[in-house]
């Protein structure tokens, strides 16, 4: 069989390839200077074989509309901006307004402006709640008689409309009063223990009663509220209080308590000789006002601020305070100062006595003044000091970079009290939550 023809092999490098030159290797068997040259010679060729008028392939492809680019608006490139504008824009911006305390005493009860009013709200209202907002009521149990007392005027003055009843519409009329009351200044624990019973008393009116025979009971169980809880509850805690006083001690009180200074003037009365020092603190300065009290009812009396308090705490016989609330836990919440008071008692081992009636009682439990608190008005710095400047030359208030804050309570630790004096006894502070009366647990 006759072997088949051959095929002529044609030169990898074309057929212009010059066989004086020896035959390319393989890329493996190059070295890195004949593969450099190699390339070199390549993209020499690669140039060499287009025409310059002539496109590249690539640009004679035709290009695939891009439906994403076609879709999406073209965004004008935002234009350089000079180095000096934000400098012009901040310069040109309303500085921010002057927010009284700092960002961590936010949540405190600051004093408001009443600038709106929101709803029906009625004129004995909006009388007492500009008397909260500038701190000319003050007082737990003064707070708690003149709210009550505005509620009967606004139930006298109330309307039943048609198709409803008394006990079910009054709740929704004295709802924006009561919001009204807490815009101006935080609700207390006696106000809202006082309107806890008030809506309890409006559920129980009956439906069957003239519109103001109805009215007239709810007033009447206002002034028995009153009168059994504050006014009956301050004389026997008088009574109580006034046997812890003897003849030659030297009582201290802090601030000003109405049922403290009711004990001290019932005791005087009893021909009790005693002298009381009256410590005091800033921006309200309660002090002075039982001061004065005392003092016309001759009563000898010593008038001192509260740093002072530490250089007579050795001379006093017995340390009464009031409070305006007391908490779960026996923790007394009071004027500012009281804690530092009877920190100091506790350690020269003086007796440290609360008057608090049962309806200052609260079921909560609070562990420190910081979680819940309220900020007083600036007061005056330089009122009892001689002034060698100006007076406008020395006021803090209109400083840029200082703020002046005034929390008004602070929380008493129930180790440091010696006992509590109720209108059902004289207990210790850790049993406040034994009481069912205090915790409206009534059978």
């Amino acid at each position: 069989m006759a072997p088949p023809p051959s095929l002529p092999v044609q030169n990898p490098s074309g057929p212009h390839h010059d066989s004086s030159r020896p035959p390319l290797k393989a890329q493996k068997e190059m070295t890195k200077a004949e593969r450099r040259e190699l390339q070199e010679r390549q993209r020499a060729a690669k140039a060499a074989g287009k025409t310059p008028g002539q496109p590249s392939a690539s640009a004679q492809a035709p290009k695939k509309p891009n439906k994403n680019a076609e879709a999406s608006p073209k965004i004008p490139s935002a234009a350089p901006k000079p180095k000096d504008a934000g400098r012009s824009m901040a310069a040109h911006e309303p500085a921010p307004s002057h927010q009284r305390g700092l960002r961590i005493f936010s949540h405190f009860g600051a004093q408001k402006r009443l600038s709106t009013i929101k709803g029906d709200i009625h004129p004995a209202i909006l009388r007492l709640a500009l008397q909260f907002s500038e701190f000319k009521i003050t007082g737990a149990n003064a707070r708690c008689i003149a709210t009550l007392n505005a509620f009967k005027t606004v139930i006298q003055d109330y309307v039943t409309p048609p198709n409803t009843t008394l006990s079910r519409h009054l709740m929704t009329h004295l709802s924006p009063q009561i919001s009204h009351l807490v815009a101006a200044r935080p609700m207390s624990v006696t106000m809202g223990n006082a309107i806890r019973q008030l809506k309890f008393d409006i559920s129980k009116s009956s439906i069957d009663l003239p519109e103001q025979d109805a009215k007239n009971e709810l007033c009447k169980s206002i002034d028995d509220y009153i009168r059994d809880r504050i006014t009956a509850a301050d004389g026997i805690i008088e009574e109580s209080c006034c046997k812890k006083i003897k003849d030659g001690d030297v009582v201290l009180t802090y601030s000003r308590s109405s049922v403290v200074e009711k004990v001290l003037l019932a005791a005087h009365a009893e021909g009790r000789r005693f002298s009381v020092v009256v410590a005091d603190s800033r921006p309200l300065l309660e002090g002075k006002r039982l001061l004065s009290v005392l003092s016309r009812a001759g009563i000898q009396c010593s008038y001192l601020l509260l740093p002072s308090v530490g250089s007579i705490i050795t001379e006093v016989s017995t340390v009464i305070v009031g409070a305006h609330s007391i908490h779960g836990n026996g923790a007394v919440y009071s004027r500012a100062g009281t804690a530092l008071v009877a920190m100091m008692a506790k350690q020269h081992s003086i007796p440290f006595i609360v008057c608090c009636e049962t309806y200052k009682f609260s079921a909560g439990v609070q562990l420190d003044s910081f979680t819940k608190n309220e900020l007083g008005p600036l007061g005056d710095t330089l009122t009892p000091y001689p002034l060698a400047k100006p007076r406008e030359a020395l006021l803090l208030a209109n400083e840029a970079h200082l703020e002046i804050l005034n929390p008004l309570y602070d929380l008493t630790p129930p180790t440091s009290i010696t006992a509590v004096v109720t209108e059902v006894g004289i207990i210790p502070a850790t049993s406040v939550s034994a009481i069912p009366l205090a915790l409206y647990r009534l059978p």
